[in-house]
């Protein structure tokens, strides 16, 4: 098991203590730089990241777009172009910088043209994620025509009826995608498809009461799996739908969901990738303790239980302990797994998690692409993705500049 993930020999707390340049290897500093690193205030380290974020930046869209003819063959957010897009969109956030927003822009009409005619309908692999990003960029750029585009086009998609219930091919994916233009444009900017959303809400409760048949209120299968992750099972669905109006015994319904995954977690405070499952190695985001945190960090906000804030800081310790992963992703990797810790932030306003996300963030910094290049860390099999490869660290490292609004992509909100 130990081979997934490096041992966290960081400490549990670092005072933060100014370290002048000249000090640095001195007998009164910190000898180990990723020690040193840890003291520095968060600034310093944040403007750190997001310079090296920034360079990252123009070696991924070489690989992902230039590189290529600006020709998109996979479009989607979780591996292709769409990814390099949403990392451009959150430069411009942070920079301002407005050739990063047209940049993204163009990506983004690419990806529309490559994107037509898929079949796929979610916002991490599919149509709507294209059509949403690409409103909402639209807005920001002052472009109301393309932006009224982006939604007309995204009202005319058309949902399988045999799709499956889950985040990133499904309906809930599909439904992340209406709460993402809500935010972003306005309330019921979508507001023709309103009565399409009650009846995807339907359907999966539906779904979830047929297939959970006394065991726990809600249950959902996918590929022949009852997956419990953010990915395909019941947190990111959970997640999704504590985002919906939902009628009081449904909101009883995930509210029962989720405690029993508390109930039957492992000993040791990780969660089973499946039900029935008696494998406790995955500590990620889409198997595992870290994207149930993120779900048990909403369900605290929703339903103000003291018991989702004690799980969702118990799986905390799971991802402090155990998710200093070999792998540099967001999906399946440490920059995934720093999100946990902003997360926790954010809803406790406990510095110790702040800290603990500068640590991984610090440890990816100081290690990430030395550790990649001697093959002892996974880059991911799509090295530039948002999901698998630097994409994600990159976008994370930009997080960093402003934690209180950090958001695990295309998964908080």
């Amino acid at each position: 098991m130990a081979d997934l993930f490096f041992p966290n020999d960081m400490p549990d707390f670092v005072q933060e203590t100014p370290v002048k340049e000249s000090a640095v290897g001195s007998s009164e500093s910190p000898k180990d730089s990723l020690t040193r690193l840890l003291h520095l205030p968060y600034k310093t380290i944040s403007e750190r990241l997001k310079k090296e974020a920034l360079d990252l930046k123009e070696t991924i869209v070489k690989e992902t777009w230039g590189g290529r003819g600006k020709r998109v063959n996979d479009y989607t957010l979780y591996t292709g172009a769409l990814g390099t897009a949403l990392l451009f969109f959150k430069a411009y956030q942070v920079t301002k910088n407005q050739n990063d927003l047209a940049r993204c822009s163009e990506i983004i009409r690419a990806c529309r043209s490559a994107s037509q005619g898929s079949g796929r309908v979610t916002f991490i692999c599919g149509e709507a994620g294209v059509c949403a990003l690409g409103a909402v960029v639209a807005k920001h750029a002052g472009d109301e025509q393309l932006c009224d585009q982006y939604l007309t086009q995204f009202e005319e998609i058309k949902l399988p009826k045999n799709l499956p219930d889950e985040l990133l091919y499904g309906r809930a994916g599909f439904l992340w995608a209406c709460s993402f233009l809500n935010k972003n444009i306005c309330k019921d900017a979508i507001s023709t498809t309103r009565m399409l959303q009650r009846s995807v809400v339907d359907d999966i409760i539906k779904s979830g009461r047929q297939l959970a048949k006394g065991r726990c209120p809600l249950m959902y299968e996918w590929h022949g799996k009852k997956y419990w992750g953010a990915a395909h099972g019941l947190a990111g669905i959970m997640y999704v739908l504590m985002d919906m109006d939902l009628k009081p015994d449904e909101l009883e319904d995930v509210k029962g969901t989720l405690s029993y995954m508390i109930k039957n977690r492992f000993p040791r405070g990780n969660y089973p990738s499946s039900e029935g499952s008696d494998s406790d190695r995955l500590v990620h985001w889409c198997h595992g303790a870290p994207g149930v945190a993120l779900t048990l960090v909403k369900a605290a906000e929703v339903f103000g239980s003291n018991e989702f804030l004690q799980a969702a800081i118990d799986a905390g310790e799971v991802v402090w302990n155990r998710g200093l992963l070999k792998r540099v992703g967001i999906c399946h990797g440490i920059s995934g797994n720093t999100y946990v810790f902003l997360s926790l932030y954010q809803l406790t306003g406990n510095l110790k998690f702040l800290y603990r996300a500068k640590a991984f963030a610090c440890f990816l910094h100081d290690k990430a692409q030395i550790l990649i290049s001697e093959g002892i860390m996974h880059g991911g099999d799509r090295p530039c993705s948002l999901f698998e490869g630097i994409g994600g660290m990159a976008y994370l490292f930009l997080d960093m500049t402003e934690p209180s609004e950090a958001r695990f992509p295309a998964y908080e909100l």
